[in-house]
């Protein structure tokens, strides 16, 4: 049909106002985290960003995989369309329709407000290797900033510049992952040991052990005035052995020039630990093992079968542990690590245990409070590389945008955003 130049030129008007009118009541930015997210990992990334930029994020806890929901902001929607990351805008009264659902008392659903950006600090060598770290590369793949801090930082006080702290995959009981019989003669091990030995003489410290202990006390009293802390693989149990022995020396002549004591696990501390208690620490120095903690040697589970189960909180009543398991699955694949998960019988009572696989009665992925902060835990190395070995490349995430595995780490990273910092001690 042909219309004359004054009705095309009503028309044209009525749709300019029309899409006015649409977009102002286009209020928000809905990202979902359900199954129709195109870019998972990516996502976390735009709300960090959101952060940055002093514009509240509100986090649906259970709604559509735990969605983000954002004040409309063009520069935010491009963001979006930049990284790839899926989002739908939506009028104010299609946002009132949704908060009322979730309001719900019927609905295990709820809002938290994100307010700030918190600063994370990742501790990691300065001779990191590329195939070392599932933290770093997610942070990187996903644009959320960090800074790199280890040993001497840690002991000038610069953990009170961070609002969440990251454990690099390390071995604090000074025992350099135990990789001496298997890899003593490689350049990057002799590098470590080097390096590690430099560093605590110039710290003032005659054994890498005994720094690597006054350095997970100072994380600890860090913790306690209201740090956040995430650690995976090793750098979890190694953690807690190095606190238990502080009144023992655990480490063979090979890792600290002199013999260990033989009575050792008699003269482990419990009350010191985070997690775990009445472990019993390996003694034989070549073996790739630091305690009973972890399962990885004793594990009957395949990889064909090997899933851990995330478990489901009340989101109005325990909104932390919902917010540390918001996923568009409950089930994720295993992968191992040389810390692949944890035997239940060796928890503290007040651990909780948000992942586990029950067949092999292994928690996976725990968490707890202590003092004014939190910790979490997470058990493996790669959560897209079932058995990750020295030397192999980095995952390519963008081969895995969806992964859930990957996805209980930004968990993480956006939680301190969500609870008032408590004044510190």
């Amino acid at each position: 049909m042909i219309y004359p130049f004054n009705m095309k030129r009503t028309l044209f008007v009525v749709w300019i106002l029309l899409a006015l009118i649409w977009k102002a009541n286009a209020a928000s930015l809905l990202i979902p985290m359900d199954d129709t997210q195109k870019n998972h990992l990516k996502s976390y990334g735009i709300a960090f960003w959101t952060l940055e930029r002093g514009v509240e994020v509100k986090w649906l806890l259970n709604y559509r995989g735990g969605s983000f929901l954002i004040q409309f902001v063009k520069e935010i929607e491009n963001e979006c369309l930049i990284r790839g990351v899926s989002y739908e805008v939506l009028a104010d009264g299609r946002v009132n329709m949704l908060l009322n659902e979730i309001s719900s008392p019927s609905q295990n659903m709820d809002v938290v407000p994100l307010q700030k950006a918190p600063k994370i600090a990742v501790y990691s060598p300065p001779n990191k290797q590329p195939w070392d770290d599932a933290v770093t590369l997610v942070l990187t793949y996903a644009e959320i900033p960090y800074d790199i801090i280890y040993d001497a930082e840690i002991m000038n006080g610069d953990l009170s510049k961070y609002d969440w702290l990251h454990l690099h995959h390390e071995d604090f009981t000074g025992q350099y992952g135990k990789f001496y019989r298997n890899y003593q003669h490689m350049p990057w091990y002799q590098e470590e040991v080097k390096t590690n030995e430099n560093m605590a003489r110039q710290l003032g410290f005659l054994k890498v052990s005994e720094m690597k202990l006054v350095v997970s006390k100072t994380i600890q009293s860090y913790v306690a005035n209201g740090g956040f802390l995430f650690a995976m693989c090793a750098a979890t149990d190694t953690y807690d052995i190095a606190l238990a022995a502080e009144n023992t020396d655990i480490c063979e002549h090979m890792y600290d020039g002199d013999p260990a004591d033989p009575n050792m696990n008699d003269h482990l501390d419990f009350t010191r630990t985070f997690a775990f208690h009445n472990f019993t620490v390996e003694k034989d120095p070549f073996k790739y093992e630091f305690s009973d903690i972890d399962v990885t040697e004793t594990r009957k589970i395949n990889m064909t079968s090997d899933f851990f189960t995330l478990f489901e909180y009340s989101a109005k009543w325990d909104p932390v542990p919902t917010m540390l398991c918001q996923n568009h699955t409950r089930v994720i694949k295993g992968f191992m690590g040389q810390t692949t998960a944890y035997n239940k019988d060796l928890l503290k009572p007040e651990v909780l245990v948000m992942g586990e696989n029950k067949a092999g009665n292994e928690a996976r992925y725990i968490h707890s409070e202590f003092g004014n902060g939190t910790w979490s835990f997470y058990g493996g190395h790669d959560p897209e590389d079932y058995r990750h070995a020295v030397g192999d490349p980095p995952t390519d995430l963008n081969l895995y945008p969806n992964s859930p595995g990957y996805r209980l780490i930004l968990n993480n990273v956006l939680f301190p955003a969500a609870k008032k910092k408590k004044q510190k001690t």
